[in-house]
C-alpha cells in the first residue's frame, strides 16, 4: 500500500497506472474509519482493479472552528484498516498542500438547487466546501469509479450532478447505508454517544422506518407525519432538528410527478446529532 502526502506524486502515480490501463475506483474520506467506509471500499475493490483512499478533513465544510478542531483523527488507525482491505493507494495531504493560497483565494465549486436548500440551510457553505474538494480530489485521482455512502443523501446527489454538469467521465457508485445491529445508521459521531445514548439512539431509525410505512399507505399530510414524529423523538430524549419528506431526486417538494420520496432525518441526542435517510417508492 502506498501512502502518498503530495499531489504531483500521486499524480505521477495514478498516470503510471492508467499506462497499464488499469482502472481506478475511488473512495474520499474525512478518516475515523468505521465499517461504513470499509463498505465503501469493498464495493470499489468490485469495481476497479486499483483503489485509492483520500484522507482528508476539509476545512472549507467547517462553518464551526471548533468542530473542525475537534473532528478525531485516528490516521495510524485507519491506515491498518485500509491495509487489512487491500487498498492500494491512500492519498493523506495536509490543508496547506490542498489549499496553498488559503481558502479565502480558493477556486470553488457550488452546484446551484441542491446545495442551498435541506442541510445546506442549516450549514451554509457546507457543501460548497465538499464539491470544491471532491472536485480537486477527482482532478488529481482521475478515477473511473467512486463510491460514496446513501447515508450522507444529500452530499450524494450533489456529487451525482456535479459530475453530469462538469461532464466527468466517472460512473458515482452509491452504497447502501451501513447499520449496526441495532439499526443504528454507522457514523463516526456514534463515538461520541454515552453508553446510555447509544441504547436509546436506533429509535432515530425506527420512527423514519413507521414513518415510512405510513408514507407507503398513502398517508400525504406529510406536515401532521413529520409533527408526530418530532414529538416522539423530543419525547424520547432526542431533540429534533430537522425531519423533510422531499422528492428523492430534486430534493424539492413532493408533487404529483414524484415517483420517490425521501425521509431526511436530523436529531441531536445530548451533543451529538445523528442524521438517518429512508427512500419510499410511490406507488401511483
Amino acid at each position: 500500500m502506498h501512502i502518498i502526502n503530495q499531489p504531483e506524486l500521486l499524480r505521477e502515480k495514478i498516470q503510471e497506472l492508467k499506462q497499464q490501463g488499469l482502472t481506478i475506483a475511488f473512495v474520499p474520506t474525512m478518516g475515523n474509519l468505521h465499517d461504513g467506509h470499509l463498505q465503501l471500499v469493498r464495493q470499489a475493490k468490485e469495481k476497479a482493479t486499483i483503489v485509492v483512499v483520500s484522507i482528508f478533513v476539509n476545512p472549507m465544510q467547517f462553518n464551526n472552528a471548533q468542530d473542525l478542531q475537534n473532528y478525531p483523527k485516528t490516521v495510524e488507525a485507519d491506515q491498518r484498516l485500509l491495509e487489512q482491505q487491500g487498498v492500494d493507494i491512500v492519498f493523506i495531504p495536509s490543508p496547506e498542500v490542498i489549499y496553498p493560497n488559503g481558502l479565502e483565494k480558493q477556486t470553488y465549486v457550488e452546484v446551484p438547487g441542491l446545495s442551498d436548500c435541506l442541510e445546506g440551510e442549516l450549514r451554509p457553505g457546507h457543501f460548497r466546501g465538499m464539491s470544491t474538494i471532491v472536485n480537486k480530489l477527482f482532478n488529481l485521482v482521475q478515477p473511473d469509479y467512486a463510491c460514496f455512502g446513501e447515508k450522507d443523501f444529500q452530499q450524494l446527489a450533489i456529487v451525482k450532478k456535479m459530475v453530469i454538469d462538469l461532464a466527468m467521465p466517472i460512473e458515482i457508485i452509491a452504497v447502501a447505508t451501513v447499520r449496526e445491529a441495532s439499526g443504528l445508521a454507522m457514523s463516526s459521531r456514534n463515538n461520541k454517544l454515552t453508553p446510555a445514548e447509544k441504547e436509546k439512539a436506533p429509535l432515530l431509525a425506527q420512527i423514519m422506518t413507521k414513518l415510512a410505512t405510513d408514507l407507503q399507505n398513502q398517508q400525504i399530510d406529510h406536515t401532521r407525519l413529520i409533527a408526530n414524529a418530532s414529538a416522539e423523538l423530543d419525547s424520547n430524549g432526542f431533540n429534533t432538528d430537522a425531519i423533510h419528506i422531499v422528492d428523492s431526486s430534486t430534493l424539492q417538494p413532493v408533487d404529483s410527478d414524484s415517483k420517490a420520496i425521501v425521509i431526511l432525518m436530523a436529531a441531536f441526542l445530548g451533543a451529538t446529532r445523528l442524521i438517518d435517510n429512508k427512500i419510499v417508492n410511490l406507488r401511483h
